[in-house]
């Protein structure tokens, strides 16, 4: 599976234990940061030459892999991890974590067993605690490491005092909200397990062995300390006694040794502690209930053995804010590189329509906000949700600028191509001539019709027809005034017909950036609304992740609490039941704080949706008045060209003999009647009638007064 654990043929080391202390391995870190797959995190802890890897080997269904050593020299240094796919979760992968045995004579630093004890239950979902021989006082004594916690791992950053011990119990007292689930292998086994003569389940047997003894001596509490922090600090427990899986002389071959030599009695137990692990084992969670993936798992570890090396105490509340905006970082480089890549590649395609780009930009879009939400967590606000739609933006409007420029490099180009033959004719004096005027914009309408013809011009096609007819006015102009056929009459309609024309142009252009405009605006509310509901959808599922984290750990309380109260230790039940207490107005605080968030968020959504809706009026009204502006330049022409015709119009009727006012009457001579079917004669006149060099109203097209 896509984001699964590469192949590992045996473990890694992935924290060394240096003279200097802790340090992460780097290409063990690589190796992590390559899956991202939920991760279930199963660390051995306990004291050296216990058989800790051997259990490990078992969970990796392998039968050697961990060094399991054949001396009293401890063979683990550091914690060394294997990846190997969940066998009976798909997607999901099984971190299997063997740490170095505590209590070897040989390190002479006992700060580092503590280390090392605390790591494992920082990081694991399970915690495997491998002892040998029995559950006894001793055997918890040497379990003192649990005592320490409270030491070495703090919840929330340090506010106030350390000495504020109502704070501290408070503290403690969530422990169980974050820690491991607690799994004890009892090694070499060979008492039967009895109670007063009863038989008694491993569980039973555990539970036994941590009971609490009434007393508030010196000597008491010490004995109630390590048995108290097991029940307080893990939510769950579960006890295994294995028998001795061979002879004594065999033990030292155990890794090579195949199933079918190992007691009956072992391999039933190893196979029931596989089960419970596979089973039982949750994916690995941080503060606030969200999962954690091989990538997160690296920067936890991280985070962790810095924070040691510092010589400050790991802080759970302090390692989640880190990791979290190490990890949304990454999603937002990630995913934007997702998006950036993808409209590269399309890009090459440019120039093209807004339409085709605006698709493609929406899916691309989609797609890495969707792999965002996978990757982010505990993005408070829409910080780094935020940051992508920023960034995409940005991308966006310079892949619509080149997209522009593409188009009018290619428009501009085909209207040189197309315009190649009036240029060729201009210069060979086709249009230096009468009736030269009227060829060229035969030509010239002819391209424009040739060019619109034209698909995939992109964006900018009529503005870019617009500045090119504008830029050729001046020869249009300079052709109109040499042709000698039109006089200064006709000269002055064409000028004014032109001027129409390039008019109606700029308003298709202006047309297109309106229609392109309220398009991306269009784009604009819709990619925002869609990222407001992702936003919401991710605030809901981490309401829900800390819900169950709330609800997990009130369980396990009240667990424990039945349990106190049957053994009669009515004080400690008494403080668990504030400790539940405080867990249910947690709850419902939280409750509270998600209705209200949902009402700022309904009331932001609004205001928003209003802002935007207003920047489109503007937009539209801003157009509205320039078309309006528009309409009044083309009435104004509109009427100077009908009053013109008008004048016209009146001339040629004078010249025809036609009344045109009281006072003013032109018409042939007395005595010079025409024949019958003859036009009256004026001195001066043509065939037609008119004086030389004048045109009927046929020629102008104009029968009859024009209307305004």
């Amino acid at each position: 599976m896509s984001g699964g654990p590469p192949r590992m043929p045996a473990p890694v080391c992935l924290i060394e234990n240096a003279e200097g202390g802790l340090r992460t391995v780097e290409s063990a870190l690589d190796i992590l940061r390559g899956i991202q797959q939920p991760v279930v995190v199963v660390a051995v802890v306990g004291l050296y030459r216990t058989g800790k890897s051997y259990l490990m080997n078992r969970l990796a269904g392998q039968q050697s892999g961990f060094a399991l050593g054949s001396t009293i020299e401890s063979k683990t240094k550091g914690i060394w991890m294997w990846c190997v796919p969940h066998p009976s979760k798909p997607g999901h992968t099984l971190l299997l974590l063997d740490t170095e045995g505590l209590g070897d004579v040989d390190k002479g630093d006992s700060k580092n067993d503590a280390w090392v004890f605390c790591l494992g239950v920082l990081l694991s979902s399970t915690l495997v605690y491998n002892s040998r021989g029995t559950i006894d006082n001793q055997a918890l004594e040497k379990l003192h490491y649990v005592t320490e916690l409270t030491d070495h791992i703090r919840i929330k950053s340090a506010e106030a005092p350390d000495d504020d011990e109502e704070d501290d119990d408070e503290e403690d007292s969530k422990f169980n909200r974050y820690f491991p689930g607690f799994v004890w292998a009892v090694r070499d086994f060979t008492l039967e397990r009895k109670i007063d003569g009863r038989d008694v389940s491993e569980d039973e047997y555990l539970d036994f062995a941590l009971q609490l003894k009434k007393g508030l001596s010196k000597k008491l509490v010490t004995y109630n300390l390590p048995r108290q922090c097991i029940r307080n600090f893990f939510p769950t427990r579960k006890c295994f006694t294995f028998p001795f899986p061979t002879s004594a002389k065999n033990m030292t071959n155990l890794d090579s040794m195949a199933e079918a030599d190992l007691c009956p009695d072992f391999r039933d137990v190893a196979d029931r502690f596989c089960s419970h692990v596979f089973a039982e084992s949750r994916v690995k969670t941080v503060q606030g209930g969200h999962k954690v993936t091989g990538s997160r798992f690296s920067h936890l570890v991280k985070i962790y053995v810095d924070t040691i090396n510092s010589g400050a105490v790991p802080c759970l509340e302090n390692a989640v804010v880190a990791m979290a905006e190490i990890e949304n970082q990454s999603a937002v480089n990630e995913c934007f590189r997702l998006y950036e890549q993808g409209m590269g590649d399309f890009s090459k395609a440019f120039p093209t329509d807004l339409g085709t780009v605006s698709t493609e930009h929406l899916r691309l879009d989609g797609l890495a906000m969707q792999e965002f939400q996978k990757r982010s967590f505990k993005d408070e606000g829409g910080k780094y949700m935020t940051q992508l739609a920023e960034k995409v933006s940005q991308l966006y409007e310079k892949l619509i600028t080149l997209n522009m420029e593409a188009s009018e490099k290619l428009c501009r180009n085909l209207l040189l191509d197309l315009y190649g033959p009036i240029a060729g004719n201009i210069k060979q004096g086709t249009y230096a001539k009468s009736g030269g005027y009227e060829i060229y914009c035969r030509d010239r309408d002819a391209m424009v019709a040739k060019y619109r013809q034209q698909d995939k011009k992109g964006m900018k096609g009529e503005e870019v027809l617009e500045e090119f007819l504008q830029e050729k006015n001046a020869e249009a102009n300079s052709i109109l005034k040499a042709d000698e056929r039109l006089t200064e009459a006709d000269k002055k309609m064409a000028e004014e017909a032109q001027k129409m024309e390039l008019l109606e142009q700029a308003n298709r252009a202006e047309e297109e950036k309106y229609r392109q405009l309220e398009s991306l605006l269009q784009e604009e509310t819709r990619n925002h609304q869609e990222n407001l509901r992702r936003l919401e959808e991710k605030q809901k599922q981490e309401c829900a992740l800390l819900t169950d984290e709330l609800q997990r750990a009130l369980e396990s309380k009240m667990a424990e609490q039945q349990l106190l109260l049957t053994q009669g230790f009515h004080q400690q039940e008494k403080e668990l039941q504030e400790q539940i207490k405080q867990l249910r107005e947690e709850q419902a605080q939280r409750e509270e704080q998600e209705a209200r968030l949902r009402e700022e968020k309904q009331e932001r959504a609004a205001r928003e949706t209003v802002q935007m809706f207003g920047n489109a009026l503007d937009v539209y009204y801003n157009y509205k008045q320039k078309k309006e502006d528009r309409r009044m330049i083309q009435l104004t022409a509109q009427k100077e060209k009908y009053a013109y015709r008008n004048n016209k119009m009146k001339a040629l009727k004078a010249a025809q003999g036609v009344t045109v006012g009281p006072k003013v009457t032109v018409g042939p001579k007395v005595g010079d009647a025409p024949k019958v079917g003859e036009a009256p004669k004026v001195a001066g006149t043509s065939k037609g009638g008119l004086p030389a060099g004048q045109k009927t109203l046929d020629d102008f097209g104009l029968k009859k007064k024009p209307s305004l």
